[in-house]
């Protein structure tokens, strides 16, 4: 068949494409049939090639759907952020696995400059206007005719529109793994398995993660970081092949983690101690410490990348560290000190932050001096917020776990609250798409993500994910070939948990009420209660009891905890609890059943009892690739 050009790459120019068509031609291949030149020549089909082919297939075909605009400047910078993107794939591939540390270093180099690189262009594509052209006239590309891409006056430059391409991750604390969802489906892929349950996790010998809490993920959106508070580490996994790269161990507890701007540099906060972990992803090792107030929580750089916004969960301020000197510059008062999560607009002008004890929200100035902006009175247990910017314009969604809500404010100078949308129990990390129509929302005890259209602000689906979701990101792009479901694992024995409720004794006039889930841990349960209407100062009691009425019959303390500033609290005990609190699955016998009552310390009067109970059943693992049976990945 003879052919002038490879019709399906339609770009000329660019080093490499031409060649491509010219050996597709050669090979007798038809025109739009994949490029065949590295596999037909070799005859291999090593790890190595494929990645290679992907990569260079994906890249091609990204350059070749750009939109094309007519303008020079926006047109150069659109068709190169992909080939970049497809040389970062193929000096992964090398470090994956090459062994000449010439080469290999050169890989490393790449890696970071073509990183900077696509920083700029999209810096650039952001900031330059789209020209309105009339949707009759065409960009002519290889011979064929494409409508141009005209401005919608209403949609924020630089949108990503869901595909199946974006990946939704929760670090799930108790099941220790990190659940992989594609929200174009609103489905659970699969788990990427980082350590054991307890009590296998707290054997002397045990050598994999504990407590996956943290994450955040690279600016080309190829790596995720996800941060272990138990094993004091925190681990690199590859978005396309849910890989583990690599762990990097730091000081005690740290909390969460992101990559700078620039994507040279993840700082890591260390909350058990007061620094920041400055760490080089490539080299996977510490290379300098951010000296900051006790208790460091989370950190989010200014999209120019000058400023680092560092909260604290126990000293009531934020600081604000100069990116240039590594030092902080800025001591801004929190109304209160437990502050678990902020959230960084992608203007640069302002920073939102949440105070889980008090149940504040506060926003300051991204800009000096630095000044709190305003003060939300958001809710018991006030958990996260993510910023989106949509077409109806710029919102705050703040996660409030004490009221199992999502409660959504219109920012500007007086921030104001627009909706409130119930969730599932205890809402925790949230996250919006790359084009702001959609949250996703990890649900605590609920062992859940509720997809949120942010449009209607309504729930639109829930989807079953690993044990406690806490930290949860949205990858736009995060899978730029293949299928994306390889090394993912069932959810196993992470999909055994039982869900109460507890309300206040009916016909008494109190408030408090409570979620709690009850999750499988093989040879034990854990039990997780959050509470809320209580008294703030006061110590209660969770009992574990005969009967759900008075009188209660034989009762067994199972955790004591104290109420914080806005009357609310989240505990934890361990026991063989599932099958005595939940109903048993079909064909089983029903052991003796207990209930759930909580009363203040030192007495007995309940202010909130067992109300029902439910099973989740376990969801089916991924189909696709299954990752073996034995072996845990990244062991």
């Amino acid at each position: 068949m003879a052919c002038t050009a490879h019709r399906r790459l339609r770009i000329t120019g660019i080093a490499g494409v031409t060649a491509w068509g010219l050996i597709a031609c050669q090979a007798g291949q038809a025109p739009d049939s994949p490029p065949a030149h590295v596999v037909h020549a070799s005859g291999s089909h090593s790890p190595f090639v494929a990645e290679m082919d992907a990569s260079m297939e994906t890249m091609v075909e990204a350059m070749a759907d750009a939109p094309m605009t007519g303008d020079t400047d926006r047109d150069f910078a659109t068709m190169m952020v992909p080939h970049h993107q497809g040389a970062i794939a193929m000096a992964n591939a090398v470090l994956e696995h090459g062994k000449d540390p010439v080469l290999r270093r050169l890989a490393e180099e790449i890696i970071v400059t073509q990183q900077q690189e696509i920083g700029v262009m999209r810096s650039r594509l952001a900031a330059t206007p789209v020209a309105h052209r009339d949707a009759s006239q065409a960009v002519t590309r290889g011979g064929r005719e494409r409508p141009a891409l005209e401005a919608d006056p209403g949609e924020p430059p630089g949108v990503i529109p869901i595909s199946g391409r974006d990946r939704v991750y929760t670090s799930d604390q108790t099941s220790n793994t990190v659940s992989v969802i594609d929200p174009s489906a609103n489905r659970l892929l699969g788990v990427i398995r980082l350590g054991d349950p307890v009590p296998g996790s707290l054997s002397p010998l045990y050598r994999n993660q504990l407590l996956v809490h943290g994450g955040g993920f690279s600016p080309d959106h190829r790596t995720l970081a996800t941060v272990s508070i138990g094993s004091n580490s925190v681990t690199l996994i590859d978005t396309a092949t849910n890989k583990v790269k690599g762990v990097v161990y730091v000081g005690r507890s740290p909390h969460e983690a992101f990559f700078t701007p620039d994507g040279k540099e993840l700082w890591a906060t260390v909350r058990g101690e007061s620094y920041v972990s400055v760490i080089d992803p490539v080299r996977m090792r510490e290379k300098r410490r951010v000296t900051t107030a006790n208790g460091p929580a989370m950190v989010l750089f200014r999209p120019d990348g000058r400023y680092a916004f560092v909260p604290s969960s126990f000293t009531p301020e934020v600081d604000v560290v100069d990116t240039r000197t590594y030092r902080v510059v800025a001591r801004v008062p929190q109304a209160s000190p437990f502050s678990p999560n902020l959230a960084v607009s992608r203007d640069g002008t302002e920073v939102w932050f949440t105070l889980k004890d008090s149940g504040k929200t506060q926003v300051m100035s991204a800009r000096p001096p630095f000044r709190i902006l305003a003060t939300i009175d958001s809710g018991p247990v006030t958990n996260h917020v993510t910023l989106v910017d949509n077409r109806a314009g710029r919102f705050a969604y703040v996660t409030v776990g004490g009221e199992n809500v999502v409660k959504v404010y219109r920012r500007g100078r007086a921030p104001a609250l627009m909706a409130t949308i119930p969730t599932g129990d205890l809402p925790h990390g949230i996250w919006g798409s790359g084009d702001g129509t959609r949250v996703y929302v990890g649900l605590e005890n609920q062992d859940a993500v509720a997809a949120v259209d942010t449009v209607r602000n309504k729930v639109i689906a829930t989807i079953p994910v690993g044990q406690q979701p806490q930290q949860l990101l949205y990858v736009p792009n995060a899978v730029p070939y293949g299928k994306g479901t390889a090394n993912l694992q069932p959810l196993g024995v992470a999909g055994q948990a039982g869900h109460l409720t507890l309300s206040a004794p009916k016909g008494e006039g109190g408030r408090a009420r409570a979620t709690v889930s009850v999750n499988g841990l093989g040879a034990l349960d854990l039990i997780q209660v959050a509470a809320t209407g209580l008294a703030p100062g006061k110590t209660y009691t969770l009992w574990l009891t005969e009967r759900r009425t008075a009188p209660f019959g034989r009762k067994q303390a199972l955790t004591m905890f104290t109420a914080n500033a806005a009357g609310a609290q989240v505990s934890q005990s361990i026991g063989l609890l599932r099958e005595v609190l939940t109903p048993p699955r079909s064909g089983k016998s029903a052991p003796s059943r207990r209930f759930l009552v909580i009363t203040p310390a030192g007495s007995d009067t309940p202010v909130a009892v067992q109300e029902s109970s439910r099973s989740m059943p376990t969801p089916p693992g991924p189909s696709p690739e299954p990752a073996p049976a034995a072996g845990v990945i990244g062991r």
